[in-house]
C-alpha cells in the first residue's frame, strides 16, 4: 500500500506525482530498509511515474511500525508498507491510502484504487514470500516439505488468517514457483 502522512496534504497518487515533478529530487520517501521490498517497490513506482525523490532509510533498529510512525510524523512524504500494518492508521485518519501496489484492489480497502488505476499504467508490485532450501537438499526432503507446506496452505484457518491480513495464499508446484520467481526477477530487471 502506497501511503502518505495526513499532514503532507497529499491525498492521491496524482497529487504525489505532481508535487514530485514540481520539485524534482526534493520530496522524500521512506522504506523499511535499503534493498527491502518496500524500498525497491517505491523506486519502481518513482521510475514508472517519472519522478525523482530522496530515499530516507530507517535507522538500524527501526521496525515497520517506526516507518509508519515516521510517515505519520511527515519525516518523509510517502512510503510503501504492508496493508495490514497501515490499516489501523488509515482508518484513524493519520495515514492516507494513495494506492494499492498490486494489480487488483485489496479486499480490506476496496475503495482504494490500485496504483495502475490511479494513473501509473501497468504498475504491479506485490510483496510475496517463498520458501527455499539449500542447494543439494535431498529430493525426498524437498518433496516432503513441498507437500506439507501445500497441505497447510490449503487449510481454511491459515487461508482465512492470510486474507484477514491483506494477503492472498498462493500454492505452487516447485516448477511453477521457479517460473514465478524468474518472471518477477525479469520484471524488476527490465523496469
Amino acid at each position: 500500500m502506497l501511503v502518505a502522512g495526513k499532514a503532507t496534504g497529499v491525498t492521491t497518487v496524482g497529487e504525489l506525482i505532481a508535487a514530485a515533478k514540481a520539485k524534482p529530487g526534493e520530496l522524500k520517501f521512506g522504506s523499511t530498509g535499503i534493498g527491502t521490498g518496500t524500498h525497491v517497490g517505491v523506486e519502481k513506482f518513482n521510475q514508472a511515474a517519472g519522478i525523482k525523490a530522496l530515499h530516507v532509510p530507517p535507522s538500524p533498529n527501526d521496525s515497520n511500525a517506526d516507518t509508519i510512525a515516521n510517515a505519520i510524523a511527515s519525516r518523509f512524504t510517502y512510503c510503501l508498507v504492508p496493508i495490514s500494518l497501515a490499516l489501523p492508521h488509515i482508518r484513524d485518519g493519520t495515514l492516507v491510502a494513495l494506492g494499492v501496489s498490486t494489480a487488483r484492489r485489496s479486499t480490506l480497502l476496496p475503495e482504494v484504487p490500485t496504483i495502475a488505476e490511479a494513473g501509473v499504467a501497468g504498475f504491479d508490485f506485490p510483496i510475496w514470500y517463498g520458501i527455499w532450501v539449500p542447494a543439494g537438499t535431498p529430493t525426498g526432503v524437498v518433496d516432503k516439505l513441498a507437500n506439507d507446506i501445500g497441505r497447510v496452505l490449503a487449510g481454511p484457518d491459515l487461508r482465512e488468517w492470510i486474507a484477514k491480513h491483506g494477503g492472498e495464499p498462493m500454492s505452487m508446484t516447485q516448477p511453477e514457483f521457479v517460473r514465478f520467481v524468474e518472471q518477477r526477477v525479469r520484471l524488476l530487471r527490465d523496469s
